[in-house]
Order: structure tokens, then C-alpha cells, then sequence
């Protein structure tokens, strides 16, 4: 398959950039489920943070219940943020890995140049090759992984709203 032979000819970068893609897929997948089976169980979150802080306080201020709530929530929400950092972090640095291929592909290219002159051009577009394919490699790597990001934030703010409407509900 085509595919095969640009990852081979892009080289170590297109490796790297290979299992980022895995691992940020596989993670984003995950999330997708989790979150989505957050939204559909928001009640009962909200319901069992609810009895936490009524066992805690008991018959405290309104006050005091609301702080214990909102710690209670913001607890919750980063347990459930975790693995998204990592996405941000395969969507920031992709683009940067294919820079870097076109850098040392440009390199290859003037090497092999002033090595051998213009003589064999096959040889120069060698590294001309490498230095295009990483660069398409990290924008198709990127570029999934900025909208992903972008998205499982949207449902992780409408999960936090659910539960946090229904968990002052619950507190008041």
C-alpha cells in the first residue's frame, strides 16, 4: 500500500509521528465513550456528590455547602479532564515533527548536492521528498487532533453544567 512507503520514506519523524497518531486517537476515542456516558449518568453523579456534602455538613450554612460543592465538582471535572492534555499536546507538537523532517530533508537534499552536484537529480529529490512527506504527515496528524480536543472540551463543559445545575439542586 502507498501508505507504507511514505511513512518509510519520510523516516524516523513519520515513526514518531505514526504512534502519536495511535495513542492520540485511542484517547480521544476513549474520552468520546466516557463522556458521553457521563452526560447520560449526570444525575446520579450529582445525586451521590449531593449525599457526600449533606453527610459531611449536615445542617450547615448555604454558604458552606456551595464551596463544599464546588470543590466536590471541580474534583470530578479533572478526573474526567485527564488524557486531554496529552491530545493537546499531539495536536501542538505534530506540526512542529513535520518542520523538523523538512528541515533535515532540505539538509539531505543540499548534502547530496554538494556532494555530487546536479548531476543526479534523483538523488536531491531524495531529500526534497523526505522534507514534503513529514510535512504533510504532521498536518494530518495535527489537524484531527485540534478539532478532537476542541470538541471532547465541548462535551466536558456541557457534562461540568449538567452536574453542577443539578448538583446546587440537590446542595440548596
Amino acid at each position: 500500500m502507498r501508505i507504507f512507503e511514505y511513512i518509510q520514506q519520510g523516516g524516523t519523524i513519520m515513526y514518531i509521528l505514526l504512534a502519536l497518531n495511535i495513542v492520540g486517537f485511542a484517547i480521544m476515542i476513549s474520552k468520546f465513550f466516557v463522556y458521553s456516558k457521563e452526560n447520560e449518568n449526570s444525575s446520579s453523579a450529582a445525586e451521590s456528590m449531593g449525599n457526600k456534602i449533606a453527610a459531611q455538613l449536615g445542617g450547615k450554612d448555604a454558604n458552606t455547602k456551595m464551596e463544599l460543592a464546588r470543590q466536590e465538582l471541580a474534583g470530578y471535572v479533572h478526573v474526567l479532564e485527564k488524557g486531554l492534555n496529552t491530545v493537546k499536546i499531539i495536536a501542538s507538537i505534530s506540526p512542529l515533527l513535520g518542520l523538523l523532517g523538512t528541515v533535515i530533508g532540505v539538509l539531505v537534499a543540499f548534502r547530496v548536492m554538494s556532494e555530487t552536484g546536479l548531476n543526479n537529480p534523483a538523488t536531491f529529490a531524495q531529500g526534497i521528498s523526505l522534507a514534503l512527506i513529514t510535512t504533510v504527515g504532521g498536518m494530518i496528524v495535527a489537524i484531527p487532533h485540534f478539532v478532537g480536543h476542541n470538541y471532547l472540551l465541548g462535551m466536558l463543559d456541557k457534562i461540568e453544567s449538567n452536574l453542577e445545575k443539578e448538583l446546587f439542586k440537590k446542595v440548596l
